[in-house]
Formats: C-alpha cells, sequence, structure tokens
C-alpha cells in the first residue's frame, strides 16, 4: 500500500526527505514531481524495484530509462561526455531535459539500451527532486509516470494513489506539476538529435 507524503512544492521538508531516502534504500518505488511532470524512481542498484516499474510501465529493456542526477558533475561521471556535449550540457542544466549519452562502467549493464549502451540523463529543476536526491546522496533511475493506455502522465496524487495503490510504496505529493515530460535529446551522434519534443526548449540545439 502506498504511503502518500504530502510535501511542499517549493521548500520541501528536510525530515520527510530523509524518510523518503530512506524507503528508497529500502527498495520501495517512488512517485515524484519534477519540473515537467511527476515521475517514478527506484534506486540505482535495486533490481527488483526496476523490473517493477517496467511491469507497471509495460516496457522492455529497449526503452531508455533516466538516471536524475544534482548537477553536471555527477552526469559526467555516469555518462561519457565530451566538450560539446559538455558545453550543451552546461548551458541547459537544470532544466526539463532528458538527454541520450553513453554510459560509463559506473552504470550497472541492466540499466543500459543493450545494444547502444546508452541511458538518459537529467538534472530536474524542481525543490523536491533536487531534495530528495541531496537526501539520498546518489542518484536516482526514472522514468515519466506515464501509465500504459493514457495520453498524459499523472500529475495528481489522490489520482496515482489510486490508480498505483498497490504498486507503490511512496508518493511523495507536492501538488499539480505539469503534464508534459521532458524534451529528449540524444547527444550521441554528430549532431543533436530530437528523440521527443517536450517542454525543455529546442533552440539551444538548433532544433527549434
Amino acid at each position: 500500500m502506498a504511503r502518500v507524503v504530502n510535501i511542499h512544492p517549493e521548500t520541501p521538508q528536510p525530515r520527510l526527505l530523509v524518510q523518503a531516502a530512506e524507503f528508497i534504500r529500502h527498495g520501495a518505488i517512488v512517485a515524484l514531481p519534477t519540473d515537467s511532470c511527476y515521475a517514478l524512481g527506484c534506486h540505482l542498484g535495486d533490481k527488483e524495484a526496476l523490473d517493477r516499474i517496467r511491469l507497471i510501465r509495460q516496457m522492455d529493456d529497449r526503452h531508455h530509462l533516466t538516471l536524475m542526477v544534482r548537477d553536471l558533475s555527477e552526469i559526467a561521471h555516469f555518462a561519457r561526455v565530451d566538450n560539446a556535449q559538455y558545453r550543451l550540457l552546461k548551458a541547459t542544466t537544470p532544466g526539463s531535459y532528458t538527454f541520450i549519452l553513453e554510459g560509463t562502467k559506473e552504470l550497472p549493464r541492466r540499466v543500459l539500451h543493450p545494444k547502444r549502451k546508452t541511458i538518459g540523463l537529467r538534472v530536474p529543476d524542481h525543490p523536491v527532486a533536487l531534495a530528495l536526491l541531496e537526501a539520498l546522496n546518489e542518484p536516482l533511475l526514472t522514468t515519466t509516470l506515464q501509465l500504459p493506455g493514457d495520453d498524459e502522465p499523472l500529475t495528481e496524487g489522490w489520482e496515482i494513489q489510486d490508480r498505483l495503490e498497490d504498486q507503490l510504496e511512496l508518493i511523495l505529493d507536492a501538488g499539480h506539476c505539469g503534464t508534459e515530460p521532458t524534451t529528449v535529446i540524444d547527444l550521441t551522434g554528430a549532431m543533436p538529435e530530437l528523440v521527443r519534443a517536450g517542454r525543455g526548449l529546442l533552440a539551444p540545439f538548433g532544433l527549434g
């Protein structure tokens, strides 16, 4: 049964975040607000929780997962980033973007695309998401909270609880945070490639 925690969207309560981080370390799946929409998240090293998220979303191992990190230095730790990619990342993080990059050996193989060895990475621009990452002191493995057959992500705490009551352990309810997912940009090629148009602007990548 999912535990619903009402958390302030701008000044999240530290005590609640510490508790949430402990939940995640012990195998919980969490629904959390971001600067685009709600996301599902779990501990990077937790295979069982990852399998459960894939089951909820009904996605296979070729669907890119997103590693949510605190800052640019963490991106460089988990992905191979050259100078041109770094400049683009510096100009657009934090923000409503997910970047497809080649993963490093710091990442478990099961979280990478099986053929391309890539993963999504993002630095969110939302006080709750950033504070949770700080409390956890490590990245969070995430995916958009959009259920199979739905046209948009879920965006209300009560709705998330109603639909996923028995499949999550924790819902961080910070109120409505939008229904537009991140803009996904593939940076593995010679030029940035648009994978999904979302909340993030395209102009910084010459794609507008």
